[in-house]
């Protein structure tokens, strides 16, 4: 017996909707969902030394420890800054303040994000963050032959910020826009310097100074730490941008219990020490900034 045409119209048309979402949703699992699949997808992007690019990382080490105390295989899912929060969520979104605007949707590739994410407002609309995995803060820095020079230090965090954005005026200020480094996250705007966007990987903004591109930059502190050894000399730090941040593991919002296994599973990485010792192969310098964020 032959369908109307009208029942077969809206059973394909439930049927493609049908596939649209499953498409869109791709995979889109909690904790149990992760185990039954058999692997936890690690999304990142090369930055600093949390994401190398060569299979190492201190994410990555702590991702694959993960992965090996859920009984899961491990896999790496690399991204860009413009798809990061969409290859986890399915959304599309647009920072707008402290907000978020939903532009559009996409396939979901991965379960958690860790690349060194700095904890924004607008991010945390998107994503739920982990207990703070490392220290932070956004630096101003210049070449280290400017006529611009390093701040002194009042003892307070909202003066010295004072300071640095009054350098700034007149400038060629670097920074780039969808991450942390945004200049106008930190009032740092046309009125004060001009702009630049800089358009490639963060791990080539110190370069880029170094080459004269802009007279200072904004870098967060493990990007700036890992330049400094890699440039000796060739970069300063004027100062802060921002007061102190941290940074987490990114969940999505429909993950409580992934979220809730790894908060689990980092407290026990620390108390073993083991993090300690990860976290000195890949920034031993931290301690001399952050030593109180280590302590326990």
């Amino acid at each position: 017996m032959s369908l109307p045409k009208k029942l077969k119209i809206a059973i394909t048309t439930v049927l493609l909707l049908a596939i649209t979402l499953a498409a869109g949703t791709g995979w889109a699992s909690d904790l149990d969902q992760i185990k039954e699949r058999g692997v936890l997808r690690h999304i990142g992007i090369p930055y600093a030394n949390f994401v190398t690019g060569h299979g190492d990382g201190l994410d990555v080490e702590v991702m694959k420890r993960f992965a090996a105390h859920l009984g899961v295989e491990y896999q790496f899912v690399k991204s860009d800054w413009k798809s990061l929060f969409g290859d986890l969520t399915g959304k599309v979104v647009k920072p707008n303040g402290d907000t978020i605007e939903v532009i559009g949707k996409t396939a979901i590739r991965g379960d958690v994000v860790a690349n060194g994410l700095t904890k924004l407002k607008w991010r945390q609309a998107v994503v739920n963050y982990s207990d703070p995995t490392f220290p932070t803060q956004v630096w101003c820095i210049a070449r280290g032959d400017s006529s611009l020079q390093p701040i002194k230090s009042s003892g307070s965090i909202e003066q010295d910020i004072k300071k640095v954005k009054g350098l700034l005026k007149g400038q060629r200020v670097m920074g780039k826009n969808g991450t942390c480094l945004t200049p106008g996250l930190y009032g740092i705007d046309s009125r004060m310097a001009t702009i630049t966007n800089f358009p490639g990987s963060l791990n080539d903004i110190a370069p880029a100074i170094i080459k004269g591109d802009a007279e200072a930059a904004l870098l967060d502190v493990p990007d700036s730490l890992v330049a400094l050894n890699k440039w000796p000399g060739k970069i300063k730090i004027l100062g802060p941008l921002s007061p102190n941040q941290t940074m987490g593991v990114g969940f999505r919002k429909d993950s409580p219990e992934l979220l809730k296994a790894f908060n689990a599973f980092f407290r026990q990485l620390k108390e073993s020490g083991e993090y300690k010792e990860l976290v000195k192969k890949y920034y031993p310098a931290v301690f001399r900034y952050y030593s109180e964020f280590f302590k326990n």
